[in-house]
């Protein structure tokens, strides 16, 4: 099942540090089968409030998601990142091709108090 690191990163004025963290970054996951997604896209709100840029890296699974971050090699230049920009950044897997979200409202319904 594929799995993902999504991040949302707040505005920050261009730094050097954050510059060569952009230029090593793709070095770090491509080898555990990552790729961009989404990178220095607008994005388009339509509901509640977005503000700065949003990331998406896919794996082919969360094991490879988890093996990424924690590697040398991304621990190595994350505080480039980190140091510069304030950001919420998550590992979420996917859900397997024809899922059907019907089976998770029913059992919401199933769990909601009988009356």
């Amino acid at each position: 099942m594929p799995a993902y690191a999504i991040a949302h990163l707040q505005e920050v004025a261009p730094h050097p540090e954050v510059i060569e963290y952009i230029e090593r970054v793709c070095a770090t996951f491509e080898p555990y089968g990552g790729r961009f997604l989404v990178h220095a896209t607008p994005h388009e709100v339509k509901e509640g409030s977005w503000p700065g840029h949003v990331v998406v890296i896919g794996f082919p699974g969360i094991a490879e998601a988890r093996a990424w971050w924690d590697s040398p090699a991304y621990r190595e230049i994350a505080p480039l990142r980190s140091r510069h920009i304030e950001g919420d950044i998550i590992l979420v897997e996917g859900v397997p091709e024809g899922y059907d979200p019907t089976a998770t409202a029913r059992a919401m319904r199933d769990a909601l108090p009988t009356e």
